[in-house]
């Protein structure tokens, strides 16, 4: 329960936990960001880690100085690289595995060329779309994997996606993490971070259930 309780503190109050990390620590800071970005993109068993809000904090905290900006998000692009390349091969590893008995329960053929079909035409997009949404962007490299969407396919958009999300929720964060406004209100913006983009996921999936049901 501790750990639970610890977890939950940290992931609201991310920037106090990180600021204070950095004045006790210094530079392991950045060993810290390096794994909990490719923990939190690597390892499907754990999409509850703060993703953008740490960003947006880590953006915020070289802002003002305490932390190196190119070295931060070097070290946070080669994390979401890594952690999306090792999610995905877990999923192309284990997919055929678990699916390999063609009569089984787990198994289904059909719905196995339709996800591998989808990932073909439109993985690109959605491999760059997850990186911005709480828990898709743990869970769509496994099912790349399993899907069995080619290797160099989604290389190509792992590496945009995290681009375009490391750069730019860093850079949102070092621009505007010093305004007052923001500053006093970080933690309403954290709760949004986290509650908006996952209410979003929950209406598609509502709403996709609802359109084939």
């Amino acid at each position: 329960m501790e750990i639970i309780s610890f977890l939950l503190d940290f992931i609201l109050h991310v920037d106090k936990h990180l600021e204070a990390f950095v004045q006790s620590y210094g530079l392991w800071v950045y060993a810290l960001l390096f794994l909990i970005i490719f923990v939190e993109t690597g390892l499907v068993v754990m999409p509850f880690l703060p993703g953008d809000s740490l960003l947006f904090v880590v953006g915020a905290l070289c802002g003002a100085g305490l932390m190196s900006y190119p070295l931060a998000v070097s070290v946070l692009l080669v994390a979401a690289v890594l952690g999306d390349q090792c999610n995905y091969s877990i999923g192309r590893y284990f997919g055929p595995k678990v699916f390999k008995w063609e009569n089984s329960r787990l198994f289904n053929k059909a719905a196995f060329d339709r996800s591998h079909n989808f990932y073909e035409r439109y993985g690109g997009i959605t491999i760059i779309v997850a990186r911005f949404m709480p828990f898709l962007r743990t869970f769509a490299p496994f099912v790349a994997g399993v899907a069995a969407m080619s290797r160099g396919k989604f290389s190509l958009y792992n590496m945009v996606g995290a681009l375009l999300w490391v750069l730019g929720i860093c850079t949102a964060g070092y621009f505007l993490g010093s305004i007052p406004w923001v500053k006093v209100n970080l933690d309403k913006i954290i709760w949004a971070m986290i509650l908006i983009p996952g209410l979003v996921v929950i209406f598609g999936a509502w709403k996709g259930h609802k359109t084939t049901a």
